[in-house]
């Protein structure tokens, strides 16, 4: 009995794993099986696409992820691009995305950009690799839009054509009607410019040319980024100043002409219609429109002898006019230059011309201020080259209102950048004041020429430029003039007169090591000697005259007139790369410590920004990003 119970016994503790492995069988068989579902899918619009430098290239990108999308990463030729982010999926089963890149405008043409896609899902599971391959293409040339005649209803030049002026291209209608004597102002436009916009003058007889008439207008606004740029239309490397005319633009603000088309009205050198003034009922606030962020290059075509279109012309503009941030290089005449007018101005650049920097004339009134002016050592005019010129008019005449501009912050560069470089002999002054002429300048520095300041009192004139001085009606006020290291006893060339040969802090030696034309003077106040041209065969031959009874030097640097002398413009914290910057760009802010960087007064002159800094430049580089320093190689035809 016993024996059997033990079997049963032992017969149950056998059975109990049978049932426990029995039981984890039947759990396990009730219980549903884990699966993913499948990785997210890609699909591409197209795989492939192409585009020039600048273009944007787009496609669309569907995401499709069952276990909901987590994230999609985007590299581009296998790393990641700082300019395309991981993009959030969020969660979605279906997500679309417009993928858009415009290509650098730095990338080279028949290169290949490869941008990938990867999907990952919330399971951590990624998708197939989809590829989109964009191809660089060359950049087409822009369709050319040519002008001619007269512009007579408001147009809008725009950027994505280049505009080429045919001839003489006036915008509105200004003119002498059959029987009367004085131009009347007809039809009256406005032409608008786009930033950007490239405008290229016909370089074929008649030589194309841009002229704004009085009673029109001209708004030319481009940015740093995108300025507007007249230009010529030759290949680059064979560009060359006189290849067009120029831009004019003639105002009805006042001048002082008193010629057979009525007082207060001229036409502008080269008789070609550009009729300036507004007579007895001249406007000084008229407004010939806005130049903004705009270079001109390549301009100034003789059209008689000694009768140039200059860069930019200015003929009675108005103080309603804006014209700032304007560049003119390689211009074949005066870089600027104002017929009368009362316009103000900043921040302008004459660059490598081949007459004057800043030419003023006929009763220019207005007031400029940040500009610079840089010379070519072998560029240099029949005429006489200088970085200022300035006349009341032709005649040296008491004619009213009289040139009496006022020009602050100028940083004048003349072409002796070493005493051993050779400049053409026709430069002259880094400032000719004649011809009765009131003009001021302070503020400034001028550096690099033969003579630094020559104020004319040339027989002729009702009242001579020194008489002016002397009186206090022109002005020099504040000024740093600084020589060439080794050219000459004083950085002038020759130290020819004795106040010269005994400046403090100036040694003279012996006048042996200057190039011709040796004139040598600092600053000169006289008249011509002979009667003829000063400078005719490099000689300079004046009888010095009394400034308020002193010589020219001392005057100049009086306490009262403020000026600075430096026998070479080292001292002064320039830059030797100012001088011939064709290579790159020039490094014009003025090194810590210069004496550049102060010394600046505004008092007595007013409408002036006032800054502490002397010459164009304090601790800002307002030429950057819109300037062209080397157009000769720049191809506009993009």
């Amino acid at each position: 009995m016993k024996k059997n119970q033990q079997i049963k016994r032992n017969l149950f503790l056998g059975l109990i794993p049978l049932f426990l492995i029995g039981m984890t069988l039947t759990m396990n068989s009730c219980k549903k099986t884990e699966t993913n579902k499948p990785a997210p899918t890609l699909t591409l619009s197209a795989n492939t696409a192409s585009g020039s430098p600048g273009q944007k290239v787009t496609a669309t990108l569907t995401v499709d992820s069952p276990e909901g999308g987590q994230s999609l990463t985007i590299l581009n030729n296998g790393s990641a691009d700082t300019t395309i982010p991981v993009v959030d999926l969020a969660g979605q089963a279906s997500f679309s995305y417009d993928f858009s890149y415009t290509i650098p405008a730095t990338a080279v043409v028949g290169s290949t950009y490869i941008f990938t896609f990867q999907a990952t899902d919330r399971k951590n599971q990624q998708s197939q690799v989809a590829v989109f391959a964009v191809t660089v293409n060359p950049i087409p040339n822009k369709p050319i839009q040519e002008v001619s005649g007269r512009i007579t209803a408001s147009t809008t030049w725009t950027a994505d054509k280049i505009w080429k002026i045919n001839g003489f291209v006036y915008v509105g209608s200004d003119v002498i009607p059959a029987g009367a004597t004085s131009p009347v102002v007809g039809a009256t436009a406005t032409l608008t410019i786009e930033a950007g916009t490239v405008i290229m003058g016909e370089t074929s007889s008649p030589v194309g040319s841009l002229i704004i008439s009085r009673g029109s207008q001209i708004i030319a606004n481009g940015t740093a980024a995108k300025p507007i740029v007249f230009t010529s239309e030759k290949a680059p490397g064979t560009k060359k100043g006189g290849d067009w005319g120029g831009l004019v633009i003639c105002g009805r603000s006042s001048n002082n002409i008193a010629g057979t088309l009525g007082t207060g009205i001229g036409e502008l050198e080269g008789g070609y219609g550009g009729y300036h003034g507004g007579g007895t009922s001249a406007d000084a606030n008229d407004n010939s429109g806005t130049l903004n962020f705009v270079r001109i290059e390549f301009a100034g075509f003789p059209i008689n002898p000694n009768q140039e279109i200059n860069g930019l012309t200015l003929g009675s503009v108005g103080a309603g006019t804006t014209i700032s941030n304007v560049q003119v290089t390689y211009a074949n005449d005066d870089s600027f230059e104002w017929f009368g007018g009362t316009v103000n101005c900043t921040n302008l650049i004459a660059y490598k011309g081949i007459d004057d920097d800043f030419d003023t004339d006929n009763g220019f009134s207005g007031r400029v201020q940040f500009g610079l002016g840089i010379r070519d050592a072998l560029i240099s005019d029949q005429s006489g080259s200088n970085g200022f010129e300035a006349d009341n008019d032709g005649a040296g005449s008491n004619n009213q209102p009289w040139t009496t501009a006022q020009f602050s912050n100028m940083t004048i560069i003349g072409p002796k950048a070493t005493s051993g470089t050779t400049i053409g002999v026709q430069f002259q002054n880094g400032a000719h004041l004649r011809r009765n002429v009131k003009q001021d300048i302070i503020n400034s520095i001028i550096t690099g020429y033969p003579t630094g300041i020559y104020i004319d009192g040339t027989a002729g004139s009702v009242t001579n430029a020194v008489q002016n001085a002397a009186s206090g009606d022109l002005a020099l006020r504040n000024n740093i003039l600084a020589g060439v290291q080794g050219w000459g006893g004083n950085g002038f060339g020759a130290a020819s007169t004795s106040d010269e040969r005994t400046v403090s802090g100036i040694p003279f030696s012996p006048d042996a090591n200057f190039a011709a034309p040796p004139r040598g003077r600092m600053i000169s106040a006289g008249n011509i000697a002979s009667g003829s041209n000063p400078f005719q065969n490099g000689v300079f031959t004046i009888t010095e005259q009394q400034i308020s009874g002193q010589n020219s030097l001392p005057w100049f640097v009086s306490t009262a007139n403020g000026n600075t002398i430096l026998s070479k413009w080292n001292d002064a914290g320039i830059n030797g790369n100012i001088f011939e910057p064709l290579a790159g760009t020039p490094t014009l802010l003025p090194a810590a410590g210069s004496p550049l960087l102060s010394g600046a007064s505004f008092t007595g002159f007013n409408g002036f920004s006032p800054v502490t800094y002397r010459g164009a430049f304090g601790t800002t580089d307002w030429t950057l990003g819109w300037t062209n320093w080397n157009p000769q190689i720049t191809d506009y035809s993009k």
